[in-house]
């Protein structure tokens, strides 16, 4: 898609809109006035760049009831990784992982802890079907999600091993096919609660285009390891998600030890 990276590039060549992205990365989740009131500028001058970096995918926006948030979208400039960087051995997602774990602890108890956004070459019906079926999730993500994928009931994260064993375990809060689902994530066989509830993560998939925006907002993280391993752990099971849908095939280096990653954060959040 030479004009999508056509437009990350003359996004990126405006001084002012670095500056946002540079805002973003060091505090995700900005509304615009947080935004205008850290870089000094004018909410008309800072929405025009905003409406510039969002049309470059640049960064996404998630609503919290009258605010916009706004979030750094790395996607983008790990496709420039991968183009340009990829051929030299550089570690995959490194630059990734680095913008995510950059960002600083989130001072606002109701904005989403963490937000991921990919785009894909499919449609919404292939996108749900793939999270949701335990077949495909073998796939590419290393473990069988299980449910019937119905509000109320329960889910498991269950190894392929043939132990039968699952390493998150949760309930399905939302499903609303082929735009949306809502599940929790647990450590199963936790003898408490966790603090404020188990981790919640949102699936939001929309067309965007001739192709569908994947949204990912995990939130009720318990501290930054949390929120490390999940920097970790989505980038790559989305980029193995993304490649079996539009091409049939997972990645070479399949994401398994986000699994590892995921247990020791449900783990951290309930001890």
């Amino acid at each position: 898609m030479s004009g999508d990276m056509d437009r990350v590039f003359r996004a990126l060549a405006d001084p002012s809109r670095r500056r946002l992205l540079d805002s973003l990365r060091k505090d995700d989740g900005q509304t615009l006035g947080q935004l205008c009131g850290q870089l000094e500028m004018a909410r008309q001058s800072a929405t025009q760049h905003l409406a510039a970096l969002e049309e470059a995918n640049l960064i996404s926006t998630v609503r919290r009831g009258r605010e916009k948030l706004h979030y750094l979208n790395p996607v983008p400039i790990y496709d420039i990784l991968q183009r340009w960087l990829a051929p030299f051995e550089q570690p995959r997602l490194r630059t990734l992982a680095a913008i995510k774990q950059s960002a600083e602890e989130l001072d606002m108890t109701d904005k989403p802890d963490y937000v991921y956004v990919t785009y894909i070459q499919s449609t919404p019906s292939r996108v749900f079907q793939a999270l949701t079926d335990a077949d495909l999730t073998a796939d590419y993500w290393g473990h069988s999600n299980v449910s019937d994928w119905q509000p109320g009931s329960t889910w498991e994260h269950v190894r392929t091993d043939g132990s039968g064993i699952a390493d998150v375990v949760g309930k399905v809060l939302e499903s609303t096919p082929p735009s949306r689902l809502v599940i929790t994530f647990e450590e199963p066989g936790a003898s408490e609660p966790a603090p404020g509830g188990p981790s919640r993560v949102t699936f939001d998939i929309e067309p965007y285009q001739d192709i569908v925006r994947l949204t990912v907002i995990q939130e009720n993280l318990a501290d930054d390891e949390a929120f490390r391993a999940i920097s970790h752990g989505w980038p790559a099971v989305m980029a193995n998600l993304k490649s079996l849908l539009e091409t049939g095939h997972v990645l070479s280096q399949p994401p398994w030890e986000m699994h590892a990653d995921l247990r020791a954060a449900q783990m951290a959040k309930q001890g």
